[in-house]
């Protein structure tokens, strides 16, 4: 009797392995340990997904589709207020259930980049969500596409950086005070994005409120 294959079958294991994968990362990845991990065999895998290489290839896409799940509810929040909306950024990032996702994502990053022609996609698309999102607020207060794409550029690499010295410190309390003494910078950057592209290289004379509320408490807990 011929075993007919179960369609929905690659689907779950797709999902057990991007389990199996936030766990241990992909850098020592070994199709043995996995497939007993995710209930499974070695041959299964290979009969379902063809190789260890695309295996990776489709996880990689399957982590794509919840983190895009993910950032449909983060979509949600209607921040008017650019440094709010970073706020809510990192709240979200830096959250505890996020960091082994973070880690996840760097492996697959740093593993796209080793190999552009395989991973191609996920570099394509790794930041165009978040460009989006995060060029929405300045966009709707009469920025032009390119500086408020300019702005959410800076936004999401800053936030990255910071998640990878939290991720290896674990030291809330700087990152956090050091998050809000980077926003407060980024109002002045705000500012010069919504006076236009002339304006945006020039410095601001003064910091916007938000701004200043932040350097007086970095003076005042300074002076205590």
């Amino acid at each position: 009797m011929v075993r007919v294959a179960d369609e929905h079958r690659p689907i779950e294991l797709l999902d057990a392995i991007v389990g199996y994968l936030v766990k241990h990362g992909v850098a020592e990845l070994s199709l043995r340990p996995l497939a007993k991990a995710v209930g499974s065999s070695p041959r299964v895998l290979l009969y379902y997904f063809g190789s260890k290489e695309n295996l990776l290839v489709e996880a990689i896409k399957r982590l794509r589709e919840r983190q895009r799940t993910g950032f449909g509810k983060m979509r949600e929040i209607r921040c008017d207020d650019p440094a709010d909306l970073c706020r809510a950024v990192w709240k979200q990032m830096s959250a505890p259930e996020s960091e082994a996702l973070f880690r996840l994502s760097l492996d697959t990053y740093v593993l796209a980049l080793r190999h552009p022609k395989r991973f191609g996609d996920l570099l394509r698309t790794s930041a165009e969500d978040w460009l989006e999102f995060l060029s929405e607020p300045l966009l709707r207060e009469g920025a032009s596409e390119t500086q408020a794409r300019a702005y959410a550029t800076l936004v999401i690499a800053g936030c990255r950086r910071f998640m990878l010295d939290y991720c290896a410190s674990h030291d809330r309390a700087r990152g956090d005070r050091a998050v809000e003494m980077w926003i407060a910078s980024l109002n002045t950057m705000h500012s010069g994005a919504i006076s236009g592209g002339a304006g945006a290289g020039r410095r601001s004379p003064r910091l916007p409120l938000s701004g200043e509320k932040v350097h007086r408490k970095l003076e005042d807990s300074h002076g205590r």
